[in-house]
């Protein structure tokens, strides 16, 4: 499916802003918990003021951003399509493959990261919905773009499959990419609106997954790889629809972010062979009014209580520019249209929490947010109807 006409915006938006706001899901947050309150609209005092630009518009329902060493911005569009923002501003539509594309509800092209070698081997992956003859599934797919960025061809087609997906609605599909600083590749996947997935060591739904990004296959330190029961990429399970992962920049921890039902949307401190506690077999069913964490499992560092805001993307914000926000995990929220800002010690204890006021009902939903090698924070928009954009978010000078 081609992508929609884009054009590129011919100046700076109005007012400061942070950061990012997030997805297009409708469900968030369970638990038996009481519900946390709401974080203050409100920054810190020192914090500096923010300008926001737009630096592409004409979009829709774009998924994820990513930065090249040479300053250009990859784009995808969940309905299909890259789109390429030169250094001087050109945006150049790439022509690539997507005629296997699975697009229904929530799944489709989802994930984008480029490869750390990038520079090297302008190699970068996808995660995205796949119709073949056998039915559809979700796959990693790892791509190579020429050095003057019209072309994108698939070289690992797939890197990884046999991903689960919600053949009939796209319920639930994840999915989100993210390089660890060991040059791992995790892969956070949903649960496809299916009870027994998140807990099934023999599937790949419902989980985080570790692999080699030259092979897609289980790194051999993963915690299940003595298993015989077990699919031995999984790093983590228990998880119901994984939408954010994010790799501090100081101390290599990884955190997930994702969608709970009624109640308790969820940010998690990944652990190897964790169980992040999602459990909805209930009585044979998908049953959404049990705990989005079950007892006994690790507990979120994180979670939204009652009511949810359906988080999306997450990034740390790395750099002295930043002020008092350098540190900060920025999470989008997608049901009032804001961004969540949460501060973490060394060790993933929440400090304190609060949203962005600069971002607050600023530009409807933001699907991610992305620290570029520039520095500059990267945001798309998610409103869908061709009217998303992708903002430059910077201090002001």
């Amino acid at each position: 499916m081609p992508p929609t006409a884009r054009k590129l915006a011919a100046g700076p938006c109005m007012g400061a802003v942070l950061l990012l706001v997030a997805c297009g899901a409708t469900d968030s947050g369970a638990g038996d918990t009481d519900a946390a309150a709401p974080a203050p609209v409100s920054a810190p005092t020192g914090a500096p003021a923010l300008d926001v630009e737009v630096v592409l518009d004409g979009l829709d329902h774009p998924w994820d951003v990513a930065q090249a060493p040479d300053g250009t911005l990859l784009v995808d569009e969940r309905a299909g399509g890259l789109t390429a923002v030169l250094p001087d501003g050109e945006a150049r539509t790439l022509d690539a493959d997507f005629d296997d594309l699975f697009a229904e509800g929530e799944t489709g092209l989802m994930g984008l990261a480029l490869d750390p070698a990038f520079a090297d081997n302008r190699r970068f992956y996808t995660c995205q919905g796949v119709q073949s003859a056998d039915g559809a599934e979700i796959q990693v797919v790892a791509w190579t773009v020429d050095e003057g960025w019209t072309t994108a061809t698939r070289v690992a087609d797939p890197l990884l499959g046999g991903i689960p997906v919600n053949a009939d609605s796209g319920r639930h599909g994840g999915c989100r990419v993210e390089f660890g600083p060991d040059g791992a590749f995790f892969v956070g996947t949903g649960d496809n609106a299916l009870g027994t997935n998140p807990q099934d060591l023999g599937s790949l739904a419902g989980k985080v997954l570790r692999i080699d990004p030259d092979t897609g296959e289980a790194l051999p330190d993963n915690p299940f790889t003595a298993d015989a029961d077990a699919a031995d990429r999984i790093w983590t399970y228990g998880h119901r629809n994984v939408q954010g992962l994010a790799v501090h920049p100081d101390s290599g921890q990884v955190y997930s972010v994702e969608h709970g039902p009624d109640r308790d949307d969820e940010v998690n401190l990944l652990q190897p062979g964790a169980d992040h506690g999602w459990d909805p077999v209930g009585a044979g069913v998908y049953d959404e009014s049990v705990p989005m964490t079950a007892p006994g499992a690790v507990p979120a560092v994180w979670s939204s209580g009652e009511p949810t805001i359906a988080p999306s993307g997450a990034t740390f914000l790395d750099g002295e520019a930043w002020g008092d926000y350098d540190g900060l995990l920025l999470i989008g929220v997608q049901k009032d249209t804001g961004v969540l800002a949460l501060r973490l010690t060394d060790d993933g204890e929440l400090v304190e929490s609060f949203r962005l006021p600069e971002l607050e009902d600023a530009h409807g939903r933001i699907r991610t947010p992305e620290q570029g090698q520039d520095g500059a924070l990267y945001v798309t928009t998610d409103d869908g109807d061709g009217e998303d954009q992708l903002l430059r978010v910077t201090p002001a000078s």
